[in-house]
């Protein structure tokens, strides 16, 4: 199965694919069975409501794999307020070796994640922040397409443009992010010059994802038209799983509403009831286009597999064929 490109080399994994940081989802439990599949798991620091319990969660990553995994700070993007310096200090301390960043620029905890030894994988948008971050020394750009889940920026530039635009301008490794969820979107990015893909909606429908199995089942049975953009009125554009709770959100925003009269349907108690209970009608639900391309639950030992699989025999069988 192991791939060869910049970015599995850089990482020490198998397979040039990261399971994106997601909040609410990526524990230790998710994170382990991923690098445990040879891909690089992340788990989400500000999933934990504490540093202790970040420590604690990185601690029990430990106890459930030997292979390198990387945990997710994503600055400036919950209404509560954080001291990220104190999550900072716990992901130095704990030994682990990469740090995927987010939201807002890594500048101020770069200096700590070096002396730390730590790689610094950075999530952008757009090619000009792709290239701020390489001028900060991050060691890999994540470039977000339009497709993706959560917050694809405002300017709409759609991965079959935006992935060869960032891995043309950068020196760094770049990894595709958005729209993939199969071999096919692995031996695209690859052809577009990236070293590697993300994926978050791919691996929600997976066995270890620790979500109800009736979010799972949903994701299976989405088409390209069940995702929604909310927030673009207030300059924070998300994009949602297709739901009434989105399409209120939708309605509020078209006719003027501020953020205020919006914040009771999108609550992370709502979201959280959505994640557990399986009531895709309960909350904001977090999913990208990619889950039209989602037909099944797999373990996440299996998906890995299979994509890198795919991959191969698309490079290999199909592609050469057609110019051999």
């Amino acid at each position: 199965m192991p791939m060869k490109t910049r970015l599995t080399e850089l990482l020490g994994i198998d397979a040039p694919i990261i399971c994106g940081g997601m909040m609410r989802v990526g524990t230790a439990d998710l994170a382990a069975a991923v690098s445990n599949a040879g891909a690089l798991g992340v788990m989400t620091a500000l999933t934990q409501k504490t540093p202790e319990g970040l420590r604690d969660e990185i601690a029990r990553c430990m106890s459930l794999t030997d292979r390198p995994f990387a945990v997710n700070l994503t600055v400036g993007v919950v209404a509560t307020k954080i001291d990220y310096d104190d999550y900072v200090e716990v992901i130095t301390r704990s030994g682990v070796k990469i740090v995927e960043t987010a939201g807002r620029s890594p500048e101020p905890f770069m200096e700590r994640f070096r002396s730390a030894g730590i790689k610094v994988i950075h999530k952008c948008v757009t090619v000009r922040h792709s290239l701020a971050a390489e001028r900060l020394g991050v060691d890999v750009v994540s470039i977000d397409g339009f497709e993706c889940a959560g917050h694809p920026g405002e300017q709409d530039v759609g991965g079959l443009v935006l992935f060869p635009a960032a891995a043309r301008a950068l020196k760094i490794p770049v990894v595709a992010s958005g729209g993939i969820a199969d071999g096919r979107g692995l031996a695209a990015a690859l052809a577009l010059g990236c070293d590697g893909i993300n994926m978050g909606t791919r691996f929600l429908a997976t066995k270890e994802a620790p979500i109800h199995d009736g979010i799972k089942e949903k994701i299976v049975e989405m088409d390209e038209n069940q995702t929604q953009l909310i927030f673009r009125s207030y300059r924070n554009t998300a994009r949602v799983y297709k739901n009434s709770v989105a399409m209120k959100v939708a309605e509020i925003e078209a006719a003027g509403g501020g953020f205020e009269q919006v914040h009771e349907y999108v609550s992370g108690t709502n979201q959280d009831k959505a994640w557990s209970t399986g009531d895709i009608e309960a909350g904001m639900v977090t999913t990208g286009q990619a889950g039209a391309l989602v037909d099944d639950v797999l373990t996440c030992k299996d998906l890995v597999r299979s994509i890198v699989d795919d991959a191969e025999r698309i490079i290999t069988q199909r592609l050469a064929d057609m110019v051999g």
